[in-house]
């Protein structure tokens, strides 16, 4: 079974697991499968409180499917996220991207 294969069915059994959804965001963006990566990860801030990482790879993904208006405001909830967790370095550098997108 492939990776891919074997993600989607952790999943089935429990769609808001934060491990599989990482892990499948991740294996469909080495695949070249960048909106799926970019649903999955939705997903996954959807229902999981992170800490800003995950919204730094969706604003990443989204810009370069030249979604600029929702990369903005991935990189915005994730900056927001990334500050109540006391991560300043993620913070600076999600505040970078959001100025590369302007």
């Amino acid at each position: 079974m492939d990776r891919i294969a074997y993600f989607e069915k952790m999943l089935e059994d429990d769609p808001t697991n934060a491990t599989g959804l990482l892990a499948l965001a991740n294996e469909y963006g080495k695949a070249g499968r960048k909106e799926d990566e970019a649903r999955t990860l939705e997903k996954y801030v959807a229902s999981n409180d992170d800490e800003g990482n995950a919204y730094l790879r969706l604003g990443e993904t989204l810009a370069g499917l030249g979604r600029e208006e929702e990369a903005r405001d991935a990189f915005g909830r994730g900056i927001a996220q990334a500050g109540k967790h006391g991560h300043d370095g993620m913070v600076a550098e999600m505040t970078l991207a959001l100025e590369g997108l302007d």
